[in-house]
């Protein structure tokens, strides 16, 4: 900025009268993007785009240099500095913002908009909602069925709370219990036999029905795998 007072000025720049209203016609609009505007709730403060008290240091420092220097410099040199202020400043104000949005949203290959899962328990098992209870329904009644089965260690552990339900429905013992077993199970001979079992086996047992013991992780994938059975 200071190299502007030691340039000379031509006799027709300084007969020409400068405006403000010049200077703010060749400033460039800063809009905000649109992903700018989901962390807007975020921000600590807001941030004035005029000229004021609430700019930058370096943003007035150069306004005022440029405007002190409008008498010794072109229009044009001055419209240029100052837009590249104004640029540096628009740069450093919303580079932090878009960076956090990007680590708080994120987008699925279905074009869903997918945000942290905090407090979410639910496993998932790579499945979506109706394949899911649908693979738990039939893992819970092949182990009901056989009393042993052997499938992967998250699966196990996500059927485990299922099968207990099923246990303290069947020590219940009512018609209400036994509709509700009936609505989950697939096999009919199956809940009926529950039903029957289930009081002398395990009465006196207040809860944890099932083992899970970890075996050899599966050939081929890896996967981690595991025998759940009935206590």
């Amino acid at each position: 900025m200071a190299a502007f007072a030691s340039t000379s000025p031509s006799p027709a720049i300084s007969a020409s009268t400068w405006r403000m209203e010049s200077l703010r016609a060749a400033l460039p609009t800063l809009r905000p993007s649109p992903s700018a505007a989901i962390g807007a709730g975020l921000r600590p403060r807001k941030r004035a785009v005029r000229l004021g008290a609430s700019a930058s240091p370096f943003l007035r420092s150069s306004f005022v240099s440029t405007s002190s220097a409008s008498s010794s410099a072109s229009p044009a040199s001055i419209s240029s500095a100052v837009s590249a202020s104004l640029a540096f400043w628009y740069t450093s104000s919303f580079s932090v913002e878009s960076s956090f949005e990007h680590r708080l949203f994120g987008i699925d290959v279905r074009g869903r908009i997918l945000a942290m899962r905090h407090g979410k328990r639910i496993p998932r098992l790579g499945r979506p909602a109706d394949q899911r209870k649908a693979l738990l329904r039939g893992l819970t009644t092949q182990l009901l069925k056989h009393g042993r089965i052997k499938t992967t260690k998250p699966r196990a552990k996500a059927m485990r709370k299922w099968v207990d339900k099923m246990i303290t429905l069947a020590k219940d013992g009512s018609l209400h219990k036994r509709r509700q077993a009936l609505g989950y199970i697939y096999e009919k001979h199956i809940v009926h036999a529950l039903f029957a079992e289930v009081p002398d086996r395990y009465g006196e047992r207040p809860g944890g029905y099932t083992r899970i013991i970890p075996t050899f992780p599966r050939r081929g994938d890896n996967a981690p795998m595991a025998y759940i059975e009935l206590v």
